[in-house]
């Protein structure tokens, strides 16, 4: 059973702005992107909003504060309407941890705009700004993992020859199941999917942006 606190209560709700901004920004990139390329299927399907209650999945969005990943609805696509499907397909997956990268900045600015001005740990918005880079960063490498149907499988899929790249991608049916395995082998093991591969990523890209983890 997880023993959580009113510290840890007060942690999730400093963290659930970013949380809520990444993972709705992060789709609503990849309907935009297609849209871009001309698929209308998110668009048609009424998910080209910035309203959250479009694009959450309540399930996804625990499991971030509980096993440090998460997901939300995703968006539909339809590779059938790009001139070349796989480049688009590659393309449309690109864009959700892109998005969620450039967030990352911006929230880091505002984050060192409010240190300039001496606005202290105390301060709710510092927080919120603080934490919010990370949960960007993490959601952003998180995805980019080459585990189907993460957003990462589709830019492998793009350099692998056509019959290998969609024996690849079917393994998408099987990617929730995979990514459990791996964190509960980690768990035996000592190799932590977090720890060992994203927490690297997001360590030195953090610093390149000047906030401290």
């Amino acid at each position: 059973m997880f023993d959580i606190t009113a510290q840890d209560i007060q942690l999730y709700l400093i963290m659930a702005p970013g949380l809520l901004v990444a993972l709705v920004f992060h789709e609503v990139a990849h309907g935009f992107v297609a849209y871009l390329l001309g698929d209308p299927t998110a668009k048609s399907a009424g998910r080209l909003t910035l309203n959250p209650l479009k694009h959450l999945d309540p399930i996804g969005t625990l499991a971030f504060f509980f096993v440090q990943f998460g997901w939300a609805r995703p968006v539909p696509v339809n590779a059938r309407y790009f001139k070349n499907p796989r480049k688009g397909m590659m393309y449309t997956a690109m864009a959700g941890p892109g998005v969620n990268f450039a967030l990352a900045a911006l929230f880091a600015l505002a984050f060192h705009v409010m240190v300039a001005f001496g606005v202290g740990g105390q301060n709710p918005l510092y927080a919120m700004a603080y934490y919010a880079v990370f949960v960007n960063l993490i959601l952003g490498a998180f995805n980019l993992l080459p585990i189907p149907p993460l957003d990462g499988s589709n830019v492998v899929a793009y350099f692998l020859p056509p019959q290998a790249a969609y024996k690849f991608m079917s393994l998408s049916r099987y990617g929730f199941i995979i990514l459990i395995g791996i964190i509960l082998l980690g768990r035996f093991t000592g190799f932590s999917l977090v720890g060992r591969i994203i927490l690297p990523f997001v360590r030195g890209f953090a610093s390149v942006l000047g906030v401290p983890l």
